[in-house]
C-alpha cells in the first residue's frame, strides 16, 4: 500500500512540475523571411495578467515600442517574459501597419539576462527546445529572423542573455553609463540565444572572443569603437533617440529598405558564395525598381532631396 501511495504522489509531482510547460506552435512567416514559434497556456487568469505586465507595448504611428518590465530584477527574463517578448515581436513582424520596433527595458536597465533564480529553483519545470527549427530560444525571440528593422535602446545593464537580445537588433542606441558583457561566463551558463553566432559577425572574431572568454564588462565608448553600439547618448535618452531613429527609418520607402536589409543579412549568414549572395541581391532588388524606384527618381528629377537633404522626401 505504501508503494502504491508513493507512486501516486510521484505522478502528481510530475504533473505539477509540467503544468506550466509550453505548447509550441508555428506562425506563418512574412515572405518566407522568418520562423516564429509561440508559447501558450497560462494556468490562471492572474498568471496571464502578470505575464502581460512583464512586457509593455506602445504604438507610435508606424513604430512599436516593446519594453521589458521587470525592473525589480534588472529586467531579467523568465519563461513568461520570454513568451511575451516572442509574441510581441512576432506580432510586430506580421503587422503591415508597423515598420520598425524599438526594444527597451523599463526602470533603468535593458536586461540582465535570464532569471537565474528561476533556473536554480525551477529547473524541473524549465523546458528548452534544442531543435532551433521547432521552438523558441530561452530568451524568447532570439531565434527569429525578422523581416523589418529592430532597434535596441540600451540603458544600464545589457549582459548575458540581455546582450544576446541586444544583438538581435539591427541597431543599438546605448547610454553613456551602460554596461554590456557576457556576465554569464562566471556561472557556467552558455550563450544559447545567438550570442556566439551574431557577436563575431558584428565585431569580428578576435574582439568577440575577448568578450566571450573573459566575461568582462564593456562600457559604451568601447562598445562604440567595436561597432557593438551604433550610437552613444547621454543617460536617460536612449529610448527617445531610438524612437527618433525608428521614425526616420520608417519614413523611407519600405520595400527597398527591407530588400537591402534582408540581402545584407543573407550575405552574412546564409549565402554559400559571393556569386550566390549577389544573385540574391539582384533577385530581391529588381522588383523594387518598378514598385518604388521610378517614383523616387521622378521626385529627384523634380528637385526633391537634392544635395543630400532628407527633408520633404
Amino acid at each position: 500500500m505504501n508503494i502504491v501511495m508513493a507512486l501516486t504522489l510521484w505522478r502528481l509531482s510530475c504533473i505539477k512540475g509540467f503544468r506550466r510547460s509550453v505548447l509550441l506552435k508555428s506562425l506563418s512567416s512574412i515572405r518566407g523571411q522568418a520562423f516564429y514559434s509561440t508559447a501558450s497556456k497560462q494556468t490562471t487568469t492572474n498568471a496571464s495578467s502578470a505575464a502581460c505586465g512583464m512586457v509593455v507595448t506602445e504604438r507610435r504611428g508606424t513604430v512599436m515600442l516593446i519594453g521589458i518590465n521587470r525592473p525589480e530584477v534588472r529586467n531579467a527574463v523568465n519563461q513568461e517574459t520570454a513568451h511575451r517578448l516572442l509574441e510581441e515581436l512576432s506580432a510586430f513582424d506580421q503587422d503591415n501597419n508597423l515598420n520598425v520596433a524599438v526594444l527597451h527595458g523599463v526602470g533603468g536597465n535593458f536586461c540582465a539576462g535570464y532569471d537565474l533564480k528561476e533556473l536554480a529553483h525551477g529547473s524541473r519545470a524549465l523546458k528548452l527546445e534544442q531543435d532551433v527549427c521547432r521552438g523558441p530560444g530561452p530568451m524568447g525571440p532570439s531565434r527569429l529572423k525578422l523581416s523589418k528593422p529592430l532597434i535596441a535602446a540600451v540603458s544600464g545593464y545589457a549582459v548575458a542573455g540581455g546582450l544576446e537580445l541586444a544583438l538581435l537588433a539591427d541597431l543599438r542606441v546605448v547610454e553613456e553609463s551602460s554596461i554590456m558583457g557576457v556576465f554569464c561566463r562566471r556561472f557556467g551558463v552558455p550563450l544559447i540565444d545567438g550570442g556566439t553566432v551574431r557577436l563575431p559577425q558584428l565585431i569580428g572574431l578576435s574582439r568577440a572572443l575577448d568578450l566571450i572568454l573573459t566575461g568582462r564588462p564593456v562600457r559604451a565608448q568601447e562598445a562604440l569603437t567595436f561597432g557593438l553600439a551604433n550610437r552613444v547618448v547621454p543617460d536617460g535618452q536612449a529610448l527617445q533617440v531610438a524612437l527618433e531613429l525608428a521614425e526616420q527609418i520608417s519614413s523611407f520607402p519600405q520595400l527597398c529598405l527591407r530588400a537591402d536589409r534582408n540581402s545584407a543579412y543573407h550575405a552574412v549568414f546564409d549565402a554559400s558564395s559571393f556569386t550566390q549572395a549577389i544573385q540574391y541581391e539582384m533577385d530581391h532588388g529588381f522588383p523594387v525598381i518598378q514598385a518604388e524606384s521610378i517614383a523616387g527618381a521622378t521626385k529627384f528629377s523634380s528637385g526633391t532631396g537634392r544635395g543630400g537633404t532628407f527633408s520633404k522626401l
